[in-house]
């Protein structure tokens, strides 16, 4: 590794004069699963690391069926995995935690380091989407909120300012009949990155949907809500038909890219079949919560 200067601040306020003092130079650090690694290949070439896992409260994970979900900036991939209660109400989420990387990543990784890292095939930020989470965030010109689809402004950018750090995701409670799901697809059945993912979240009300969120993953530069394919499905009973034209307009929607993982018309295809899938089973699980 390069030299670096390393500095473990012990509140908000010393980390954002940190951040502010060194600019763009100073990169922060939870689990450190990616900057690590990227330091030693020289991917990434930081003269100031700034460790935030001493900062107080930001290691709080809340979860309550009335007031939502709060995942602060230190809590775990893996805690959100084996939450009970997680489970039970963001069960997407849940599974979208347990897709990625080994166990012993999970243990280390940061749910708010894998939103900040923009990648676009990110597993937790589809689901997150769906559920329409917004993003605190503090600065020199103190906390502000912003959707979370509006956080990603392209692969590995974001609306994040430079001297500005994430306190915390805030999800809000799930609907009353509501269900979700999400599907990853890669080469590998573990420690795999997604070739495609979609994550789907929908109410049940009487025989039709409602509030319907389709968010594809890995098939654009940053994930993105497929609208049209929502529009299908909302406001009608979610038969094998029109499940299938919402899976083609997914498909239409997306704007992947051909790379090793594969080709562009093959990740289409994906969206199509896995939109399909997810629909089905949000559908079907909504359907359970209104037994």
């Amino acid at each position: 590794m390069h030299p670096f200067a390393y500095h473990r601040p012990k509140s908000l306020d010393e980390t954002i004069a940190l951040l502010s003092r060194h600019g763009g130079a100073a990169d922060l650090m939870a689990g450190g699963t990616d900057l690590l690694v990227e330091i030693k290949e020289s991917i990434r070439r930081p003269a100031v690391v700034v460790d935030i896992k001493a900062l107080p409260g930001l290691g709080d994970l809340v979860c309550d069926a009335t007031q939502g979900l709060r995942i602060g900036a230190l809590v775990t991939v893996r805690a959100i995995e084996t939450s009970p209660a997680v489970q039970r109400l963001y069960p997407a989420l849940a599974q979208a935690a347990r897709e990625i990387g080994s166990i012993q990543i999970r243990n280390r990784a940061t749910v708010v380091g894998n939103v900040c890292r923009a990648s676009p095939s990110a597993d937790t930020l589809p689901p997150l989407i769906a559920c329409g989470a917004t993003i605190e965030m503090v600065g020199p010109a103190g906390p502000r909120r912003l959707p979370l689809d509006e956080f990603f402004t392209g692969p590995g950018k974001t609306a994040l300012g430079p001297s500005e750090i994430v306190t915390a995701l805030v999800l809000p409670p799930p609907a009353i009949a509501s269900g979700a799901d999400y599907i990853k697809h890669g080469r590998r059945r573990a420690m795999e990155l997604a070739t495609v993912g979609v994550a789907v979240l929908l109410r049940r009300d009487g025989r039709v949907c409602r509030d319907l969120r389709i968010v594809l993953g890995a098939v654009a530069p940053t994930p993105i809500r497929a609208r049209a394919a929502e529009a299908v499905l909302e406001g009608v009973a979610p038969d094998e038909a029109t499940i299938a034209s919402a899976g083609r307009m997914a498909r239409d929607e997306s704007r992947p890219i051909s790379n090793v993982r594969a080709s562009a018309d093959y990740r289409r295809a994906m969206v199509e079949v896995l939109t399909r899938r997810a629909v089905a089973t949000a559908w079907a699980r909504a359907c359970e919560e209104t037994r």
